[in-house]
């Protein structure tokens, strides 16, 4: 077999290995078709099947009912940026948006060429550090909706409540933390995703909308900028990223058959203790960037006390087969993403190389 490196990268990023071969396996010749899932037409009913059953599955492991509905559609997590305004901010209203760093603040730059637009909480003053506590939201009453980013990957920092917001819908990109854990999803009037770091490869954003946030998309909107075209075509309305749907619902297969989100987050929660019980233990060496209240599960970001040991650290890393360690462009430092794919032995062997790169430099 093809040598195997353990991959931190945090997005696209690792895939589950078995979820690799099945696709190896079934690559020229999907389940007797004589065709690949590459070839195969979306209106066949092979691809009919794979599109309802990642759909179905979605909203099994999130314990979602009818009243909700899956899409799959292309332009990545930016694009709902710009479309969460045009299908919801009406005259008179404004979208809240709670600031917790680059991906945050992205959304609400888009938002403001639509509309109108609040900050209804930031930690921006203290270098996003942390999420705002739920008493720290001040969400207005004509406020078309709330929107958070459940986990952020630059800054290292993640929600761990679900803010509360009255009578207003709350939105959340999920892109970096979906599925990683048991939640009341329920809450959410909207969740998107790009698939890229928990739910499969690039190229398909994962939409789950409720029936009466759905209910208020604009009219006036082109036919594919309206959510409400994918919602009734079943996402079928043009042609989908195929592919990308395909291997979704491999791996929301083996999430299924692996225990469901419980027995995901279960793995998540040992991965972020062996990492953190090292920046812990001696917090002068390895500098986590972010509040212990606010820890993120998925992007451990630290620094080192200086940056020439952080490239080494990057470069004796990829010698041992551990790549992808290299924290983002606009902060620097070592970001280790602990997204479901990544195995607790992977976590584990990026530790031990913590503990001997301390010892030695």
């Amino acid at each position: 077999m093809t040598h195997r490196v353990f991959n931190f990268n945090p997005g696209p990023s690792t895939l589950p290995l078995d979820v690799l071969q099945t696709v190896r396996e079934e690559l020229l010749d999907y389940r007797g078709t004589g065709m690949s899932v590459l070839e195969i037409s979306h209106r066949s009913p092979e691809y009919d099947a794979i599109n309802a059953e990642a759909m179905a599955l979605l909203k099994e492991l999130m314990g979602l009912g009818d009243e909700y509905k899956i899409l799959f559609v292309g332009g990545g997590a930016s694009t709902q940026f710009a479309l969460i305004p045009m299908n919801f901010l009406r005259g008179g209203q404004v979208g809240a948006y709670v600031d917790t760093g680059t991906w945050s603040t992205k959304a609400m730059q888009e938002a403001q060429i639509q509309g109108n637009t609040v900050l209804a909480a930031s930690s921006k003053e203290a270098g996003y550090t942390y999420v705002p506590k739920q008493e720290d939201l001040e969400i207005p009453d004509n406020s078309a909706y709330l929107h958070i980013t459940t986990n952020n990957t630059i800054k290292g920092t993640q929600y761990h409540y679900v803010p509360e917001a009255g009578g207003v819908p709350l939105i959340a990109d999920m892109s970096s933390d979906i599925c990683s854990r048991r939640m009341d999803f329920s809450r959410f009037a909207m969740i998107y995703a790009g698939a890229q770091k928990n739910l499969g490869p690039s190229g398909v954003t994962v939409v789950v909308i409720r029936d009466d946030l759905l209910e208020r998309c604009l009219d006036v909107l082109p036919t594919m900028l309206n959510y409400q075209t994918h919602a009734a075509k079943q996402s079928l309305y043009n042609t989908p990223p195929c592919f990308a749907v395909y291997i979704v619902k491999l791996v929301l297969e083996r999430i299924k058959h692996g225990g469901g989100l419980e027995a995901v987050a279960k793995v998540n929660e040992k991965k972020k203790d062996t990492i953190y019980a090292l920046i812990d233990q001696d917090p002068d060496y390895f500098r986590g960037t972010a509040r212990e209240d606010s820890r993120s599960w998925m992007n451990v970001t630290l620094r080192l006390p200086s940056e020439d040991l952080e490239k080494k650290f990057i470069a004796e890393a990829k010698k041992r087969g551990l790549v992808g360690l290299k924290g983002h462009r606009s902060v620097g430092g070592i970001r280790i993403s602990l997204y479901n794919a990544m195995t607790l032995e992977g976590a584990e062997k990026v530790a031990a190389f913590m503990q001997a790169f301390r010892k030695a430099n």
